[in-house]
């Protein structure tokens, strides 16, 4: 290989290399938008993923299931949406309530206008407004599929009028379409004309982003069904719906009118590639249920093979806008014939449509007619019974009166009593709760007490008799270790009375706190001075300060001292080798003080950090108990506006306590 062709294959390859990153790189952002998109649209409500998941859950139940199941996911969803705060999912609970009832197989109109006034009333206070229409809109279709087109063009016809009221640039957008679909249905397109314009009109000058996030497509494709089929202004509708497009639907809906027309010009090869372009679509059927029996028609026309199947494929077609399609579709192709009959079958259709509406319609008026009379004649009637009753009512009051007066005086010594013997029983069931906790606490003390008090006292007695016998049976060694047992236990047994007398004057407050001037290093100091004679054999006992410059502050310094005591006796007790440090800081914790003991004893579990500060806690039955110490160092503490605790973050081996006293006392002295 030569020297030339060896630098083009490194050039090729290093060309190939740079390739070949980008597309993995072009490839993972394709892969993170992918992701963030398919995030996004899996909650298009914008509510909390919780709440969104049982409001899917209540949307696929609502109507199906028994109240009772339904119920069970829609009351949930509404104690989540409480509790995370969300008002929107709130709004939500009250629209799947309305939809359950309008679904439910047995319709019960009470119901449903006690859930549709449920849902006004919330959507408004918790500023969701758009699910007030949308009520009004779930309620007339309700009523629509009830034969009672009058009371739904009635009921959107008032959501309009409080919109305009109002100034509700959404409510008048949404009425207007809701309106614009009801005329549809009913196939009066003048009227539907109307609402559509003004739909477009609010949309156009509008600054509501809730108005402005719609999109105007469905109007303008409503806007070209008023129009001929074919005519130049329905084309242009369908332009501007085309050029105002934002979603999957609208591209589909468009696309179809597109492919319609293409049809009716004769432009065979885009109206090809439009036709399998929707019927390709999973979700054409939602946009034209019929759509695609409207493509094959227009197919037969295309192929010449309409004459036998016209009639009975015109029937199949959902709306007379798309039997209007075919009519003119047979004319344009030259299937006059054809076109006739279809257009006179076309007539018949919409006249029996006509006169089905016109029926419910009479059939409605009718039913309000009846309604009308049946209250006039019930009114009429109450009237008169009201006059024969208002005599007897005056003579009976008469009566009562005299009776409840009676009564009420009976009632008044009655309750009078009811109260004295109340209030008697309240108090003797007071003082026998006091004097049964008063009796519980008294036998806790004295068996807690008799337990502390032993481990002490049987040493004392051990020792004395073993010093009690002959001389020559010890040691001078001995005897001088047997005394210092004594003199150790006697000195905690006084500890143990001296921190029963400090919790009864806590338990009477009597406990005084007098504020002075305290050093920290003389404290601490003296409280090692204290307690270092408790020290197990060959465990050290060690002061740390931070600085070595004395700094004073105020403070009760003797309870200060009393706390550092209490906390070392503490850890002698519990510490038999290694050493017992008491450190200060005044960094540790700024405006504080803080003091740390830490110990090399056997430690104390994080989930007992509190409990050792009960009276008599004990973790280990073979080692006396905490006693009142801890106790006590905690209530002193909060008399100091102090904190002690156990600090659960030290690991090191042993326990390590932590006291924390503020420079400035919390009240003055």
């Amino acid at each position: 290989m030569t020297q030339k062709e060896l630098f083009l294959l490194c050039h090729f390859l290093y060309i190939y290399g740079i390739m070949k990153g980008l597309f993995k790189y072009f490839l993972a952002m394709l892969l993170l938008l992918t992701a963030v998109n398919t995030s996004a649209q899996n909650n298009a409500y914008l509510i909390d993923d919780d709440c969104y998941r049982l409001f899917q859950q209540a949307e696929s139940l609502a109507g199906v299931v028994s109240d009772e199941q339904f119920n069970l996911v829609n009351d949930s969803l509404l104690q989540i949406a409480l509790a995370k705060g969300d008002n929107k999912a709130q709004v939500l609970f009250y629209v799947e309530q309305l939809k359950h009832v309008i679904r439910s197989t047995v319709k019960d109109e009470t119901r449903i206008l006690k859930a549709f006034e449920e849902l006004k009333t919330k959507s408004v206070s918790l500023d969701y407004k758009q699910y007030f229409y949308y009520g009004y809109d779930l309620v007339q279709n309700y009523y629509y599929n009830s034969g009672r087109a009058n009371t739904a063009l009635e009921l959107l016809q008032e959501a309009q009028a409080i919109a305009i009221e109002q100034s509700d640039e959404y409510g008048i957008w949404s009425s207007s379409r809701y309106l614009v679909s009801l005329y549809l249905a009913m196939n009066d397109y003048v009227s539907a004309k109307k609402y559509i314009l003004q739909s477009i009109e609010v949309y156009n000058a509008s600054t509501n982003p809730t108005v402005t996030r719609q999109s105007l497509c469905r109007s303008y494709c409503d806007l070209a069904d008023t129009y001929p089929v074919n005519s130049d202004s329905m084309k242009i509708c369908i332009d501007m719906a085309y050029k105002v497009s934002k979603a999957y639907f609208d591209t589909l809906r468009c696309n179809y009118y597109r492919a319609v027309i293409a049809a009716l010009e004769k432009d065979q090869s885009k109206y090809v590639e439009l036709r399998d372009y929707c019927l390709n679509e999973r979700q054409f059927r939602i946009v034209t249920p019929t759509g695609d029996k409207l493509f094959h028609l227009i197919d037969d026309i295309i192929e010449g093979v309409i004459d036998e199947k016209e009639l009975d494929g015109l029937e199949t077609l959902s709306s007379t806008r798309e039997m209007k399609f075919v009519v003119n579709m047979a004319e344009i192709y030259g299937y006059e014939k054809a076109a006739l009959r279809m257009e006179k079958h076309l007539m018949i259709v919409m006249e029996r449509m006509y006169a089905h509406f016109n029926q419910l319609n009479l059939a409605e008026l009718d039913a309000k007619m009846g309604n009308n009379i049946l209250t006039a004649d019930l009114a009429e009637k109450s009237q008169e019974l009201e006059r024969k009753t208002f005599t007897l009512t005056i003579v009976v009051t008469a009566v009562l009166l005299g009776l409840l007066v009676f009564a009420y005086f009976q009632v008044v010594s009655l309750q009078r009593r009811r109260q004295r013997d109340q209030k008697m029983i309240d108090e003797l069931t007071e003082a026998n709760r006091k004097a049964e906790i008063a009796n519980a606490a008294k036998t806790r003390f004295v068996q807690n007490m008799s337990h502390e008090v032993r481990t002490p006292l049987n040493a004392i007695v051990g020792f004395s008799q073993l010093l009690s016998l002959p001389d020559d049976a010890l040691s001078p060694e001995e005897k001088q270790e047997f005394s210092n047992h004594i003199m150790n236990n006697t000195k905690i047994l006084i500890m143990l009375l001296e921190d029963i007398l400090n919790t009864s004057d806590m338990d009477n407050g009597q406990y005084k706190i007098t504020y002075d001037e305290g050093e920290v290093h003389y404290i601490c100091h003296a409280a090692i001075t204290s307690s270092e004679h408790r020290l197990h054999p060959g465990v050290q006992m060690l002061y740390e300060p931070e600085s070595e410059e004395p700094f004073t502050f105020r403070t009760d310094p003797q309870r200060v001292q009393q706390i550092l005591i209490n906390l070392l006796t503490n850890a002698c007790k519990h510490t038999l080798e290694g050493r017992i440090v008491l450190a200060s800081s005044l960094t540790a914790k700024p405006g504080y003080v803080t003091f740390r003991i830490t110990d090399t004893g056997p430690g104390v579990p994080a989930d007992q950090a509190e409990a050792i500060f009960d009276r008599f806690t004990k973790l280990n039955s073979f080692v006396q108990g905490t006693g009142l110490g801890l106790s006590i160092c905690r209530e002193i503490a909060t008399l100091l506006g102090a904190n002690v605790y156990l600090d659960t973050s030290y690991t090191a081996g042993g326990a390590r306590f932590v006291f924390e006293v503020p420079v400035v006392p919390p009240v003055a002295q």
